[in-house]
C-alpha cells in the first residue's frame, strides 16, 4: 500500500488542480506566492482605489445586502469593513478540522490572487502566513447558506486575519492576537473591501468539497481493493472482470473499475476461469451446488463502482473551475477598467455536485454494507462460521456485533443523501431569495465519507477475519496478501471477544492515511 510522502514547496502562480491540495493539506508541502501574483494582485487594488474615488460601488461605499440603498460616508468606510466582519462571525456547531479549513483559506487565497477583488497584498500574503504556520482559524460548520458564498464560514476567517478571534495552534484552541504576537505575525490592512473580499465567495464549500473528493477517491479505491478481496475468498469466476464484457458497455468507469480489479486480482491463484469449470464439456450435473453466478454485490462491482468513478472524477473537474474563478461580487476587471456587480458568488455549482458526490458514495457505502452482510451469513457464502467467527460458535460472537455499526452507518448515510441543492430558505429581507445551501451539502458528504470510511474499515476487519479461516496462503493474489499482512499488525485474529471499537478507528485510520493503490 501507497503512504502518502512529504514534499518541499508549491509555488502559487498558475490555476491550482487537485493535486496541490493533496501537497498543502496532506503533505503539509510549505506554499509561496510568485512575483507575478504579488504584482497582479497589487494592480487590481491600485485600480480600484483610483476608480472608486466618485462612483458608487457595492460594498466600498454603500451598505450590504438590502442596506446597498444606504450611502456610507467616507470617514466610515474603513470602519464598515470591519463591522461586517464581525457581526458575520455568527457560527455554531462543531469546529472546522484543520484540514478542511486548510483547504478552505488556499481556496480563498487562490481566489483572491486572481486580481478580481481589488484586495491589497498584505490579504494574500496573511492567508499563506496562516496556512505555512498551520494556523487553524476556528471556523464553526454551521451557518453558511451559500449564497452571497460563505459569508459566515469566511467571516470567521477574516476575523482571524485582522488579529481577533480564535485559532487552533499546536493542538490547543487560542486567542488569535496571543499565537500572532508569538510567531510575529501581523494581521492585514483594511484599506478598501477586503473584508466583503475575503467573505464574498463559495471558498468554505469549494474547499470542504475538494478534500470530500480526495477523500471519495480513496474510498472507490478500498472499495475495489475490497471486492477483489472478496472475490478471491469465495472463489468466484473472472469472466465478470473481463475487458470484452466490461467494454461491451461504454461507460469509462466501469471500465477502469473493472481494469484496476483484474490488476489486483492478476496473480490470484483463486478467481477461476470458467472454461475450465463450466465451459469444459465435461460437466453432465443436474443441480450445480457451487453458483453459476455469483451475487450482485461480487459480479456486479464494475457496474456498480463504475458511476461512482464518473462522478467523482466530474465533480473535481467542476470544483476545479469553481476554484478558479473569480467567485467575488463586484469583479474588479482592470483590463476593462471597470467594476462589475452580479452574482459569482451563488454556490449553485459546488452544491449540486456535492449532492451528486454524496449520492454516489452512500451507493458504495452500501455495497460494502451487503459484501459485509455476504460474510458474515453461512447461508448465504457457504465457507464461513455465522458471522466469520473463529471462536466457539454460540459462545464467541465473532463479528456479529460489529455488524450493527456498519448497518446503522449506512442507513444515516442514506437519510443524509436527500438533496441540498433544491432546498432553499429565503433570507436576508428576502434579497436571497434563493440561495444554494452549498456549505450544507459540503458538509454533509463530509459526514457520508466519513461515515463511509467506518463501513469499510468493518467490511476489511471481516475480510482478515474470513481469510484467517480460510487459511489460502499464497494462493491470495500478492495485493491482497500485502494489505492482510498490514492489517493483521493492527488486529488480531478473534479466536476470542474483544472490545471493537479501538481496532475499528484504527483502520478507518488506516484507510484514510493510505493509498490502496
Amino acid at each position: 500500500m501507497e503512504k502518502l510522502t512529504n514534499s518541499r514547496m508549491l509555488v502559487l502562480k498558475n490555476k491550482l488542480e487537485i493535486s496541490d491540495f493533496i501537497k498543502v493539506i496532506f503533505n503539509n508541502e510549505e506554499l509561496s506566492i510568485d512575483d507575478s501574483i504579488v504584482s497582479r494582485v497589487d494592480k487590481s487594488h491600485k485600480f480600484l482605489e483610483e476608480f472608486s474615488e466618485n462612483k458608487i460601488i457595492y460594498g466600498v461605499n454603500t451598505g450590504f445586502g438590502p442596506m446597498a440603498q444606504y450611502k456610507i460616508d467616507d470617514a466610515d468606510r474603513i470602519e464598515l469593513q470591519f463591522n461586517l466582519i464581525r457581526s458575520h462571525s455568527s457560527g455554531v456547531g462543531k469546529p472546522m478540522e484543520p484540514e478542511y479549513v486548510k483547504a478552505l483559506m488556499l481556496a480563498r487565497l487562490n481566489t483572491l490572487s486572481l486580481g478580481r477583488s481589488g484586495v491589497n497584498t498584505t490579504v494574500i500574503n496573511g492567508l499563506k502566513e496562516l496556512i505555512n504556520h498551520d494556523i487553524t482559524p476556528l471556523i464553526f460548520e454551521h451557518g453558511g447558506v451559500g449564497a452571497s458564498g460563505d459569508l459566515v464560514q469566511l467571516a470567521h476567517l477574516a476575523l482571524v486575519l485582522i488579529g481577533e478571534g480564535e485559532v487552533f495552534y499546536k493542538g490547543d484552541r487560542r486567542n488569535t492576537v496571543d499565537v500572532f504576537s508569538e510567531l510575529g505575525i501581523k494581521p492585514i490592512e483594511i484599506k478598501i473591501r477586503e473584508g466583503l473580499a475575503l467573505m464574498n465567495g463559495t471558498s468554505a464549500m469549494t474547499g470542504i468539497g475538494i478534500v470530500n473528493v480526495i477523500n471519495a477517491q480513496k474510498l472507490l479505491d478500498w472499495s475495489i481493493c475490497c471486492s477483489s478481496a472478496i472475490n478471491e475468498i469465495v472463489e468466484a469466476y473472472d469472466d465478470h472482470l473481463s475487458k470484452e464484457l466490461n467494454h461491451s458497455k461504454m461507460h469509462l468507469g466501469q471500465q477502469d473499475v473493472a481494469k484496476k480489479m483484474r490488476e489486483h486480482l492478476s496473480d490470484s491463484k483463486l478467481t477461476r476461469d470458467r472454461n475450465e469449470h463450466l465451459y469444459s464439456g465435461q460437466n453432465g450435473d443436474t443441480y450445480f451446488k457451487e453458483k453459476v453466478q455469483e451475487y450482485y454485490s461480487l459480479r456486479c462491482v464494475p457496474q456498480i463502482l463504475g458511476p461512482v468513478c464518473d462522478t467523482i472524477k466530474h465533480v473535481g473537474r467542476i470544483l476545479i473551475e469553481e476554484l478558479n474563478s473569480a467567485n467575488d461580487n463586484p469583479i474588479i476587471d482592470v483590463e476593462t477598467k471597470h467594476v462589475y456587480h452580479g452574482g459569482n458568488f451563488h454556490g449553485d455549482y459546488v452544491s449540486l455536485e456535492m449532492d451528486k458526490l454524496k449520492l454516489v458514495v452512500t451507493k458504495l457505502s452500501m455495497l460494502a454494507e451487503r459484501q459485509l452482510n455476504y460474510l458474515l451469513n453461512s447461508k448465504l457464502n457457504d465457507i464461513l462460521p455465522p458471522f466469520a467467527n473463529l471462536g466457539k460458535l454460540g459462545f464467541n460472537f465473532g463479528m456479529q456485533g460489529i455488524q450493527f455499526t456498519a448497518v446503522s452507518t449506512t442507513a444515516e448515510n442514506q437519510t443524509l443523501s436527500n438533496s441540498m441543492y433544491v432546498h432553499s430558505i429565503p433570507n436576508n429581507n428576502d434579497n436571497q431569495d434563493i440561495v444554494s445551501m452549498g456549505t450544507n451539502a459540503a458538509n454533509m458528504t463530509k459526514t457520508v465519507i466519513e461515515n463511509t470510511f467506518e463501513v469499510l474499515a468493518i467490511e476489511l476487519m471481516t475480510i482478515v477475519q474470513a481469510l484467517e479461516y480460510l487459511d489460502f496462503g499464497d494462493k491470495l493474489s500478492s495485493r491482497t496478501q500485502s494489505l492482510v499482512k498490514e492489517i493483521k499488525e493492527i488486529v488480531p485474529p478473534f479466536t476470542k471477544d474483544y472490545i471493537t471499537y479501538p481496532f475499528v478507528q484504527k483502520v478507518k485510520d488506516y484507510l484514510k492515511d493510505n493509498n490502496a493503490y
